[in-house]
């Protein structure tokens, strides 16, 4: 079984109406780039591929890494991703809304973030 490397061009990261998760960190306005490490059991009963994105709504401070990756089955190892915000002295709350797609199951996942600038 091949793991997926890219994300397939259409691919739309639309949250969910109701959030899988809400959180918030602070980041220096013109300091370095803040980061969040955001951990996500797995949940399907077997290995699923995922690609992460933010929505087009989102600020464009954020990003995530990895984007593209395979998530362990239900028990198994716990998927770790990066959140990343970089304000280029934006201040104030940015937000946006993570979505990790995974295509085999048909479902997404939604997370909401809030990223005081200051």
């Amino acid at each position: 079984i091949e793991e997926c490397t890219e994300i397939p061009a259409g691919t739309e990261f639309i949250p969910m109406s109701v959030s899988d998760g809400d959180f918030e960190f602070n980041v220096a306005a013109s300091g370095k780039i803040g980061e969040y490490e955001l951990a996500i059991k797995p949940m399907c009963m077997t290995f699923e591929d995922y690609y992460a994105g933010f929505s087009k709504e989102s600020h464009p401070s954020l990003t995530v890494s990895p984007r593209v990756g395979r998530m362990d089955r239900r028990g198994g190892e716990i998927t770790y991703m990066t959140i990343s915000c970089d304000p280029r002295g934006s201040s104030g709350k940015l937000e946006g809304d993570l979505v990790v797609v995974l295509p085999e199951d048909n479902s997404r996942l939604s997370y909401h973030f809030s990223v005081n600038s200051i």
